[in-house]
């Protein structure tokens, strides 16, 4: 098990100015984030991508949860080359889902699911 020191151990020299490696092969390629637009598009919304996210949301969840969203990841990553983290899954799956509720309103799975709960 590592230790605390090794987790949060720095990845770069702060006194070092960063050196671009010379590139490697990879099978997985990264999705490319989306550019950020001033004016809203007219249509649907669309997720952050991979930007600087300033505001931050805790949510816990259970462990097969947390173990579906790692399965997801995982075939996500085998058996379609993307190579995404957890919280990029999630924001994903959240602007489906918020899409979805907004295009169909009371006939959107979210509601169906809520009222399935009472």
């Amino acid at each position: 098990m590592p230790t605390a020191d090794d987790l949060f151990r720095p990845t770069v020299d702060p006194a070092t100015p960063e050196q671009p490696d010379e590139p490697r092969q990879r099978r997985v390629r990264a999705v490319a984030a989306q550019p950020e637009v001033e004016a809203e598009p007219a249509g649907p919304k669309k997720p952050s991508g991979r930007v600087r996210h300033d505001e931050k949301m805790t949510v816990y969840v259970t462990s097969d949860e947390l173990l579906d969203i790692e399965h997801a990841r995982l075939t996500l990553r085998r058996e379609h080359g993307l190579a995404v983290d957890r919280g990029r899954l999630v924001r994903e799956a959240l602007a489906l889902v918020l899409a979805d509720l907004e295009g169909q309103g009371a006939d959107s799975a979210l509601v169906q699911r809520l009222l399935d709960d009472e």
